[in-house]
């Protein structure tokens, strides 16, 4: 029921085990050939049950009544909620070695390792470190969840809403305002919405955002939630490529 686990057991080689995924599962694109078992605030909880899983893997308090009525059914259901880029590490670990792939858990999480150093290494080099407002949502606007926070900083960005991305586990405690985005005068806007593409002109027509420098600038970039948003591999396999590319380009404005 979510999109991290199902990248996770094709890099190992194990899609095998795989008998249905969410809606908003995309990588690699052989997910689309898996039966779509759900979204990710509701379940087909009868077509769960025609499968015969072993397990069934969700992720976050948003999903607890789906695994309520699964767990009514008899069904065993795995519910995790890493949110830090270290807790995304301890998740796939703990994934790798519930299905028996120790050595295999062990390469990859060494090669997503090996890539947020290479990552640091290269943000260390700039001169110049912009400052970043992360917006998850629009309406209400909530800033980035930690590991997004996390990647952006160990990229060479400033997230200026860093302690509310770290301040808790639940999208309410990262709600803010035009007035402090407007306050925080951020260089680059990252914006990142799960579920519908980001509308550039609407953010830079807010009240005032004309005067952000990243408005002024043309920094209003859109990412992709499929990357960005996923507690899994590819914040780190892909995300880190997109960030130190915009941070780079940064470095001539």
């Amino acid at each position: 029921m979510t999109e991290e686990s199902v990248e996770f057991l094709y890099a190992l080689g194990r899609s095998d085990l795989i008998v249905g995924v969410s809606v908003y599962a995309v990588r690699p694109p052989e997910v689309l050939n898996h039966p779509v078992i759900s979204a990710f605030t509701h379940a087909n909880i009868k077509k769960i049950i025609d499968l015969k899983p072993d397990l069934v893997i969700g992720f976050s308090d948003i999903q607890k009544d789906i695994a309520r009525d699964l767990i009514g059914e008899g069904i065993n259901v795995y519910i995790s909620n890493q949110r830090s880029l270290e807790e995304i590490l301890s998740y796939l670990w703990g994934l790798g070695h519930l299905i028996g792939e120790v050595q295999k858990t062990k390469e990859f999480i060494l090669k997503l390792q090996n890539k947020m150093e290479w990552a640091a290494l290269k943000a260390s080099k700039f001169k110049k470190h912009p400052r970043v407002y992360i917006e998850e949502w629009d309406e209400p606007k909530i800033a980035g969840i930690r590991w997004f926070s996390e990647l952006v900083e160990l990229c060479g960005g400033i997230d200026i809403f860093k302690e509310r991305s770290h301040s808790g586990s639940k999208a309410l405690e990262r709600f803010v305002n035009n007035e402090e985005v407007v306050s925080g005068n951020p260089d680059i806007i990252l914006g990142c919405w799960c579920g519908k593409k980001v509308d550039i002109c609407s953010i830079k027509n807010r009240p005032n955002y004309s005067n952000i420098s990243a408005v002024k600038n043309g920094q209003v970039i859109e990412l992709p939630p499929e990357i960005f948003l996923q507690p899994g591999p590819a914040p780190i396999l892909d995300g880190i490529d997109q960030l130190l590319s915009i941070f780079s380009d940064y470095q001539t404005k």
